[in-house]
């Protein structure tokens, strides 16, 4: 998988964005999309068999700047699975409860229940990215959330919950063609907002910081997706979700009865 790169907590390796492509020039479309459609058949099936087993969890994390398609690739992503157990929760700014409280309070409110498939649309990330470009929070209180992030994760994945991180690779030029359909098309007019083209004129600044969240919030590796082009980010994703769902030790679970009597 040339697409991607993990972060491996040992090395001192410094990711730079910059340095992953947002288009893979090798992939041919025809056949990405045959082998997508497998892949997002096997991740239903596996989605059901963890839901029915109620185990073990899977938390997608997804982010990505405005446009660069975490609600497509969300979509595509469950287009076979059980949408009893499946659940997605959307972050945005927080209400006046969630700022009386500390910041991961609303995030471990949503954490995955055993058994689910969770998406997380933005993230418990969007509160070090969003107050450390816009500087509405002290550098000061902000710095200390990466270690806090770090050990909130570590304790999801100690009681049964995979995570999976990834950033939605995005170039300006299709971020822009994205925000200018969002005017254009009847279709799309729901999805605009001003204040994304207000974000747009920070670029250099989010991806600052998001290059720090990647090199620094690293207890889970993240995952760099090229999103240029909807039908590779979603094969690329796909790809990892499958790993992780074979990778868990999933079972369909034994028959519970008192009233009938099996043999074998």
């Amino acid at each position: 998988m040339l697409w991607i790169r993990f972060l491996i907590n040992h090395t001192n390796m410094k990711i730079k964005i910059a340095d992953f492509p947002t288009f893979n020039q090798e992939w041919d479309r025809k056949e990405t999309e045959e082998k997508t459609k497998k892949i997002l058949r096997k991740i239903g099936k596996l989605q059901n068999k963890m839901y029915a087993q109620d185990k073990f969890s899977l938390l997608l994390v997804i982010q990505g700047t405005d446009a660069s398609g975490k609600d497509g690739v969300t979509k595509g992503l469950v287009k076979y699975c059980n949408p009893v157990g499946i659940k997605i929760h959307y972050f945005k700014k927080p209400t006046e409860d969630e700022y009386a409280h500390d910041f991961l309070w609303r995030v471990h409110n949503v954490a995955p229940a055993k058994g689910e498939l969770k998406f997380f649309i933005r993230s418990h990330y969007e509160d070090i990215l969003v107050p450390s470009v816009e500087k509405y929070i002290p550098a000061e209180i902000v710095e200390k959330r990466y270690k806090l992030i770090n050990d909130f994760e570590k304790q999801l994945e100690q009681n049964d919950t995979r995570i999976l991180k990834f950033f939605m690779n995005v170039s300006r030029e299709a971020q822009k063609e994205r925000l200018m359909e969002r005017i254009e098309l009847k279709e799309k007019h729901w999805k605009h907002k001003d204040g994304d083209w207000d974000t747009r004129e920070k670029w250099d600044q989010y991806m600052e910081v998001y290059e720090k969240i990647i090199n620094n919030c690293d207890t889970v590796p993240w995952h760099i997706v090229p999103s240029d082009k909807n039908w590779q980010k979603l094969y690329a994703v796909a790809e990892v979700v499958l790993k992780a769902l074979e990778d868990l030790d999933l079972k369909w679970p034994e028959l519970v009865t008192e009233k009938f009597k099996t043999t074998k």
